[in-house]
């Protein structure tokens, strides 16, 4: 299920939306969203939350606004600031456009203080709002794009397309530090996850409402590749059996489906396919 997720409420409190709309306990979501941000959050309810790892890799992209010359303690808008510069009037477009270029790439990103990260076994943001120091170790992400969409002041409209685990808030705080007038992430709109888009998402509300309706397994997994197999591969599939591989070229994980309903996710391994994830009955 795609939803299409409004600012205020966390990535949990729509899993939970979703749990009383449709009377299950068994729901969650391939990638968080922060309470402030809006857009696509992918929803897997019943059998296909077993899904949930082969999305959480999927590049995203975004929408937003960065705004410069504030610092805050979030590296976004919910946050106590903790500097401030005039140092962006001096900034043209063609500059902004080129710390933006400087930051693409396979890079190493620190992710905020403010965080899911865990620190000595604790999140990383319970340790910051006890006022406790936080180190994070920086990771490797990828960002894809990073573009300027318009401006109206300190205030930059961006365009991104960045890897899994990227941090769109230290995206904007190292922008901050690469231009000398710091900055913070002001708005985020996630507009994709791999080939799944916003624009076919439902509203939280008509979730709520039950006027939605759930999409087949198969939806979710658009991006694999799939090839079909007859009744007897699914019997096999079925008990956890590996089947010979029709096409031994295809790289994993690969999605097996009979008459257009998924049947399992294998990996191809000396010749066959091994189920991972079986959905055959």
């Amino acid at each position: 299920m795609s939803i299409d997720k409004p600012a205020g409420p966390t990535s949990h409190d729509v899993v939970a939306i979703v749990r009383r709309a449709l009377g299950t306990r068994q729901v969650g979501h391939a990638g968080t969203l922060d309470p402030f941000a809006t857009g696509l959050l992918l929803v897997l309810v019943g059998s296909a939350t077993r899904l949930a790892r082969y999305l959480m890799g999927l590049s995203k992209e975004y929408q937003g606004i960065i705004r410069l010359g504030v610092t805050t303690d979030t590296d976004d808008a919910t946050g106590a600031i903790t500097a401030t510069s005039e140092a962006w009037t001096a900034l043209d477009d063609g500059s902004l456009q080129a710390a933006m270029t400087a930051l693409t790439g396979e890079r190493e990103q620190v992710p905020p203080a403010y965080s899911a990260k865990h620190v000595d076994g604790e999140r990383a943001h319970r340790l910051a709002r006890r006022g406790a120091p936080v180190s994070l170790a920086p990771s490797r992400v990828v960002i894809h794009r990073f573009e300027l969409s318009g401006r109206q002041g300190q205030d930059l409209a961006f365009c991104a397309a960045v890897g899994s685990g990227t941090y769109l808030r230290s995206l904007a705080r190292d922008l901050g530090a690469e231009l000398g007038c710091g900055a913070h992430l002001l708005e985020l709109r996630r507009t994709a996850i791999g080939p799944h888009q916003v624009t076919e998402a439902a509203p939280l509300e008509d979730v709520r409402q039950g006027r939605c309706t759930l999409q087949p397994p198969v939806a979710a997994v658009a991006h694999l590749p799939k090839t079909p197999v007859d009744a007897d591969a699914v019997q096999r599939l079925s008990r956890g059996q590996a089947i010979e591989a029709a096409q031994p070229d295809l790289a994993g994980p690969i999605a097996l489906l009979c008459q257009d309903r998924l049947v399992a996710i294998a990996q191809p391994r000396g010749g066959q396919w091994h189920p991972e994830a079986v959905f055959a009955p």
